[in-house]
């Protein structure tokens, strides 16, 4: 096999790769439009949620962090409220705990440093 050869090779699974991708890419987006929003958004809160509790749950709780997070959940539940589907009390209910958790946190936190 000639060096010439052998690159043309390689393109051709590049391009397959990248064909491969594409195709991956456009499949993902077939489902997300498929989904209700409704159910997108509430992922992503769910998302936002989960990094607060990583945050708060370190051995040192990273709190500017966590407070990030934990606004940014309360924008999109407090914001849209009933919006939010059937998962809007649920969600709402999350954020109180998330936000208890904070305050605890942030209160062991406050206490271990004095």
């Amino acid at each position: 096999m000639s060096e010439e050869t052998d690159v043309r090779t390689g393109a051709g699974d590049s391009e397959d790769a990248l064909s491969d991708a594409q195709a991956a890419i456009d499949e993902a987006r077939r489902r997300v439009a498929e989904a209700p929003a409704e159910v997108v958004v509430v992922n992503h809160v769910m998302g936002l949620y989960e990094l607060a509790a990583i945050h708060l749950s370190a051995d040192q709780p990273d709190l500017p962090a966590a407070a990030l997070a934990i606004d940014a959940v309360a924008c999109l539940v407090e914001g849209l409220g009933d919006r939010l589907g059937t998962e809007a009390g649920t969600m709402r209910d999350a954020l109180a705990n998330i936000r208890m958790a904070f305050v605890e946190i942030k209160g062991r936190t406050a206490s271990a440093s004095t």
